[in-house]
């Protein structure tokens, strides 16, 4: 009967059916993250498509001022024509020429801000001028009136330097190359409107960006990736883009948009908090179940361990106990024989084996209990079990002993030890099925002692070396699999020892080591 077979197929039936669990839990847990993952997909492509309408907006925008700046100027030029028309009637004196239209294109102009230079830069005068100077003259009442004037001629001046800036000013030859004006315009206020009104949307558009809470982090870059067209990064650092975009290709493929004259562009985009949490979670998960299912084994493994050990304790103290009246009885026996003559070799032959019978029944009754170590030699101890062994086994084993001529000392129960030796030579005498070689070997160092067992048997494949002092493994169909167990028992609880398989080859041999420390 093979207890421990039985029990590793079970093991392996839960493992197995751990995984399944396992794998079936991260399967769908896989399903949800990847539909998740398309729908943050989906609003990235969503922020990029109002990313492409916001250029678009801006681009026709910017299209409708630049028509509008155009018609300005186109305004400006006639303006321009009918001042030089209007001065040209003037100093000519010639009361025949109409005047009127140019007058009405000149008084036409009641949006256009323009201010009129002479040959020397001196203000000449000023139309459309956002500029209060009722106001500008209560503000400085302490100046007098020519500091005053000389005050408003400068702010216009410093005017009509930044206007010339931005548009192309006019020049008109009032007096046939003696006499110039210099005409400089800016923007209407209907254009500065709508320029505001343009920036007003694009900053509220970019603060609603960067400011929802529900969208993923998204990086829009150039064909070349070295532009940021848009982001949604907080404290975004340019330097840091190919930084910024490996980690973010890391987490998902990027989209690629086509916009109208940025060409082909590039969407990068990470993961949510919520998914990275939840892609982590089955693992978090396995690892608290599998802490807590780690935690309940040791717990109940303990609880187990003891209550077998308190049943096999009990177990040997009764059978102790269950010997110790027939083997009285079968001293007296001998007694009365030996009084009656008969012969004495089988008197002491059966000697023998009722000392063994005590002997054994006080291994049983020393289970559980504090067993007692004596410094005493382990040489001595090995001679006697295999004196009493060579004779009760086959004839066709060869038994061998080698032992040093000094006494190898350590603390050792005699009793228990030669339990140890006994169980693995009659192991060792049934793996060469009574035939063969069977050689014990000792020998000492200054922290341990090692006792040897080699037979010339069938061997103890690899993949059973370890599982042996299991306590239900057996190899033999009548075995119960607790003799290599006691073993370990003995030599690991009781003498802090170590027992191991040293070496095993198929059909050669095993050699078997017990390690008794010297102190």
């Amino acid at each position: 009967m093979n207890l421990y077979s039985k029990k590793q197929t079970w093991k392996i039936a839960l493992l197995i059916f751990a995984l399944i669990l396992v794998g079936a839990s991260l399967f769908f847990t896989n399903n949800i993250v990847t539909k998740v993952s398309e729908q943050e997909r989906g609003h990235a492509k969503q922020w990029a498509d109002a990313i492409k309408k916001r250029i678009e907006l801006v681009e026709l925008t910017d299209s409708t001022f630049i028509a509008l700046r155009e018609k300005e100027r186109d305004r400006m030029e006639l303006w321009v024509n009918a001042t030089k028309a209007v001065s040209a009637a003037t100093s000519n004196l010639n009361d025949d020429l109409n005047i009127d239209f140019p007058m009405s294109l000149i008084n036409a102009n009641d949006g256009i801000p323009v201010i009129a230079l002479d040959d020397e830069g001196n203000i000449s005068s000023a139309r459309n001028v956002d500029f209060d100077s009722t106001s500008f003259a209560s503000e400085h009442a302490e100046l007098a009136e020519r500091e005053l004037s000389d005050l408003i001629d400068d702010s216009l001046r410093k005017l009509s330097v930044e206007w010339a800036k931005v548009n192309p000013s006019f020049t008109v030859d009032i007096y046939q190359g003696l006499y110039f004006m210099t005409y400089v315009y800016t923007d209407s206020k209907q254009i500065v409107r709508y320029e505001r009104t343009r920036d007003s949307l694009i900053q509220r558009f970019n603060e609603d960006l960067v400011n929802n809470k529900g969208l993923v982090p998204v990086l829009l870059v150039d064909e070349s990736q070295t532009e940021v067209l848009a982001t949604n990064i907080p404290n975004f650092d340019t330097k840091l883009i190919a930084a910024k975009i490996a980690d973010l290709a890391s987490q998902n493929t990027p989209i690629s948009m086509n916009f109208q004259k940025e060409g082909e562009s590039l969407l990068y985009f990470g993961n949510s908090p919520e998914l990275k949490q939840l892609q982590y979670f089955p693992y978090i998960q396995f690892a608290v179940l599998g802490l807590f299912a780690l935690i309940g084994y040791v717990i109940f493994s303990t609880f187990r361990k003891a209550e077998q050990n308190q049943v096999w304790a009990g177990m040997a103290k009764e059978s102790a106990h269950q010997l110790g009246t027939p083997l009285s009885s079968l001293m007296a026996w001998i007694q009365l024989l030996e009084a009656q003559g008969v012969d004495p070799m089988a008197m002491d032959e059966m000697q023998k084996d009722i000392d063994r019978l005590v002997k054994v029944t006080d291994r049983f009754s020393k289970i559980g209990s504090d067993t007692k170590l004596k410094d005493d030699d382990i040489s001595a101890t090995v001679i006697n079990v295999v004196e009493y062994l060579r004779p009760r086994i086959s004839d066709k084993v060869e038994f061998t002993l080698d032992a040093p001529d000094e006494a190898l000392l350590a603390k050792h129960n005699a009793s228990l030890i030669e339990w140890v030796i006994e169980n693995i030579c009659k192991n060792a005498v049934d793996a060469m099925e009574a035939e063969g070689k069977l050689h014990i070997h000792l020998k000492g160092s200054p922290e341990w002692i090692h006792i040897e067992i080699k037979d010339t048997g069938k061997g103890i494949p690899a993949k059973q070396q370890k599982i042996i002092f299991e306590p239900g493994f057996s190899t033999k169909k009548r075995g119960w699999g607790l003799g290599l167990s006691l073993v370990k028992r003995i030599v690991k609880e009781y003498h802090k020892g170590r027992v191991y398989v040293l070496e095993s080859k198929p059909e050669v041999g095993t050699t078997f080591r017990v390690s008794i420390p010297t102190k």
